[in-house]
């Protein structure tokens, strides 16, 4: 079942080193399945085809078979109680989301699609495109500066100071202003970083972590200000006024060129979520 189920999931994402991200196998052993198959059938199944492997006749043949045999193996399975054997949703947010947002779509999509499994990354903004890009996530949110080839733009949204008024002194003031930001790269790091030097404000980095609730720590104990959104900005936190100017900061989604319907679904529910939730906030 797991050869056939490699064969067919490779032919439906147009490549088997897609089917090796999706079943989280290594592409040798996805190589030694269809060899396995072809030593079964007593045939060659398969032909190389530029740098790819294309189905011959009697693969053409075996794969309408597997498709039969797979599902005939998931309904027994169902039936039995087993877990579901489709491939989980793969989801990429950034920590920002996954704090204010996450709870509530996944209650959404578990009510609209019971039966779907789910892998959640709550992660760096930086790495979720190109993790869709290489088949390790099916949809992710990310926050961007600049158009993104195959994002859909969701929302813009404002950059804004946070932290506690006195540590940020206006141009021309001699104090340094200290940073509490993500370890690099990061874009609200740059972000922070490129405005108060244009402004001719001098900076110190006091804290970098790879975390966003080590960042709010930081950033409550009064070690460093920084830029974020104004999403869910803890209490004991507040937005500053006076600081230097900020650009606006787009949210966009990425889809996988090959998603299943339930896949799709989650996108379209996650750029609802996202739309409710910053329609509900003041400019």
């Amino acid at each position: 079942m797991d050869a056939l189920r490699t064969m067919v999931v490779g032919v439906e994402l147009g490549g088997f080193a897609h089917a090796a991200t999706r079943l989280h196998r290594s592409p040798s052993a996805v190589s030694m399945q269809l060899r396995k198959l072809e030593a079964q059938a007593g045939q060659r199944l398969f032909e190389r085809r530029g740098r790819g492997l294309a189905l011959t006749d009697a693969g053409l043949v075996l794969l309408q078979y597997a498709r039969r045999v797979l599902a005939l193996n998931d309904e027994l399975g169902n039936a039995l109680g087993a877990a579901d054997t489709r491939a989980a949703i793969r989801l990429g947010i950034p920590q920002d989301f996954a704090d204010v947002m996450l709870q509530d779509l996944l209650i959404r999509y578990a009510a609209s699609r019971p039966h779907a499994q789910l892998e959640i990354k709550a992660g760096r903004n930086f790495e979720l495109a190109a993790d869709v890009a290489c088949g390790k996530l099916d949809v992710a949110v990310a926050f961007s500066v600049a158009p993104t080839l195959g994002a859909q733009r969701i929302a813009t949204v404002p950059a804004v100071w946070l932290g506690c008024a006195s540590m940020l002194p206006s141009a021309g003031a001699s104090p340094t202003v200290p940073l509490a930001v993500f370890d690099g790269p990061c874009l609200f790091r740059d972000m922070a970083i490129d405005a108060l030097s244009r402004a001719g404000i001098g900076w110190r980095l006091m804290m970098t972590t790879p975390s966003l609730a080590s960042l709010w720590c930081g950033m409550q104990a009064g070690l460093g200000v920084t830029v974020r959104t104004a999403l869910a900005v803890p209490e004991r936190l507040s937005v500053l006024a006076g600081g230097p100017a900020l650009g606006p900061v787009d949210i966009v989604v990425h889809r996988a060129s090959r998603c299943s319907e339930d896949a799709h679904a989650l996108g379209d529910l996650l750029q609802a979520s996202i739309r409710k939730h910053y329609a509900a906030q003041p400019r």
